[in-house]
């Protein structure tokens, strides 16, 4: 799937969130540090996502950035979509017309999307905390 940038830091943002405490509001900073995400650019992300109702800020100095709803309530295909404005990013390149590969990468396209849209930001933060867990080294003797 080609994603575009912004699609990968709104999906980077998003599962950062999905990874802090919920109701603790996370400042932007930290999000952009974490996720190697260009500040400037993030900020215009998160008021997308929150336009999009995925995400709400908080005002203050223990403002921030958090998720609007329980990581468990939304997936990884409705924030692609909003981010790409209703359209799908497709896995390949552009379709100038009819061609013998049609087919296939129309069920490819179909294939993806059926993972992304049933794949929440919960099962993203949940595997990723398994395989770092799994990662760890044990120094028992």
């Amino acid at each position: 799937m080609n994603l575009s940038r912004k699609s990968e830091y709104a999906l980077l943002a998003v599962f950062d969130l999905a990874c802090q405490a919920p109701g603790a509001p996370v400042r932007i900073a930290d999000v952009a540090r974490r996720q190697k995400i260009p500040q400037k650019f993030l900020e215009l992300i998160l008021a997308s996502l929150k336009h999009g109702n995925f995400v709400e800020s908080r005002r203050g100095a223990e403002g921030g950035y958090l998720l609007a709803l329980p990581a468990e309530r939304f997936t990884v295909g409705e924030v692609l979509r909003h981010i790409e404005g209703g359209r799908t990013p497709r896995s390949h390149g552009r379709r100038q017309s009819e061609s013998p590969l049609s087919d296939l990468w129309a069920r490819v396209d179909e294939a993806i999307w059926s993972v992304v849209g049933q794949t929440t930001f919960a099962e993203l933060r949940d595997r990723w905390r398994e395989r770092q867990s799994a990662c760890a080294l044990s120094w028992d003797i």
